[in-house]
């Protein structure tokens, strides 16, 4: 199996050692592959609209986006993990999903995406719900993806943000939450499309099927869908 893994930060803090204990169980037998933003990928989206109109190759930004982009498809795992800044996701991590608005099902949809398994890794200072509602953007841009199977582990820590000062009963805690998290990814099978992602999918094929009609030339989202052979 093939884990790839987006660190929405570079702090080796509570995010990282959480990460590290859900990964533990899941990295004998199986390849890991980690990306660090915003090291690996340190542009913000210019809003340039090329990967819309041309082609995600001319992109700025590309040489950065695409290694992660080609990872995430080979990976049977998708794990995507960060803190809570200010009641949301770190930048660098909204500026890589930014990066594949593209990839969503109303633009050019990758199929590879209809089988991915998600899970989706946050903290923060505060109550849990804190830190689940902080996962939506990653939620919704997986989603829109294609991607049918996410499960989240959201930790409020009331008490600290030092991972080495927490009781050792809240480690022992989180560490629980983690591995029995992982423990349902021992064995990864290709997750089918749910009634969500039929119905966004069934939706998007309609607008392009009407767009398509007043287009001379189709563009460059049409092209796509025609090669998949979807309208």
């Amino acid at each position: 199996m093939k884990i790839t893994v987006i660190n929405g930060t570079e702090v080796k803090g509570c995010t990282y050692h959480i990460k590290e204990e859900f990964l533990a169980p899941l990295r004998g037998g199986h390849e890991v592959t980690e990306f660090y933003l915003p090291r690996d990928m340190p542009h913000f989206c210019c809003g340039c609209k090329t990967c819309f109109v041309q082609d995600t190759a001319r992109c700025p930004h590309n040489a950065q986006v695409e290694p992660i982009w080609n990872a995430v498809i080979e990976a049977d795992l998708i794990v995507l993990t960060a803190p809570v800044y200010g009641l949301g996701i770190p930048a660098g991590l909204k500026a890589l999903l930014d990066h594949f608005c593209v990839r969503w099902m109303v633009h050019r949809p990758d199929p590879a995406m209809f089988s991915k398994s998600a899970v989706v890794m946050t903290n923060c200072i505060g109550a849990g719900f804190m830190a689940k509602s902080s996962q939506r953007d990653i939620v919704n841009a997986l989603s829109w993806m294609g991607v049918s199977r996410i499960r989240r582990l959201a930790i409020g820590l009331l008490e600290g943000v030092i991972w080495d000062e927490l009781s050792d009963k809240r480690r022992s805690n989180i560490i629980r939450k983690a591995r029995r998290l992982a423990s349902k990814h021992a064995h990864i099978r290709p997750a089918g499309k749910s009634l969500k992602t039929r119905a966004k999918f069934l939706m998007c094929k309609g607008m392009h099927k009407a767009v398509l009609k007043n287009e001379e030339t189709p563009g460059a989202d049409n092209r796509h869908w025609l090669e998949m052979g979807w309208i």
